[in-house]
């Protein structure tokens, strides 16, 4: 089952310090923070948000890194399953193509928002993500890290 505590665990071995620069990253791009304050921190704050949160990292074919709670639940998948995953295979094989031109539009403003498309799970389900804001992991030193991304609307097809 997803979501247990070993996944919140396997999460945050996965992200290191990526977890920080997920949130700083998204609320200098943004303008807004990712996720509200909580005195239980950032780590279990991203992990019990009520919308989900994803992360890539910078590979030639990225894959995942980072997956909450929400997330684990909608892909079906358990945080083993998700880490390593090629994040390319979570859209469906016809829109991937779209996928990749949002990507490519990273570069202009290192921010997308409102973001729709079609994800499919481990089990087959396929769901449409709406009002999705995609962000370039982006350090203080102007390091690359990836792209991330949250969407709090998603219904099942």
């Amino acid at each position: 089952m997803a979501g247990t505590n070993s996944d919140r665990l396997a999460m945050r071995a996965s992200a290191g310090d990526r977890l920080a620069l997920i949130a700083a990253s998204f609320e200098r791009l943004a303008g807004r923070p990712l996720i509200e304050p909580s005195s239980d921190g950032l780590e279990q704050a991203m992990w019990d948000a009520p919308h989900a949160i994803v992360a890539h990292g910078t590979e030639a074919e990225p894959l995942f890194f980072y997956g909450n709670r929400v997330a684990l639940g909608l892909f079906a998948m358990t945080a083993a399953e998700f880490i390593g995953l090629p994040s390319h295979r979570s859209a469906e094989p016809a829109l991937r193509e779209a996928r990749a031109r949002m990507l490519a539009g990273l570069e202009q403003g290192g921010i997308v928002e409102g973001y729709s498309g079609v994800r499919i799970a481990a089990d087959g389900r396929r769901f449409v993500i709406a009002g999705a804001s995609v962000w370039n992991l982006v350090d203080e030193s102007g390091q690359a890290h990836g792209q991330a991304a949250t969407f709090a609307e998603w219904r099942f097809l």
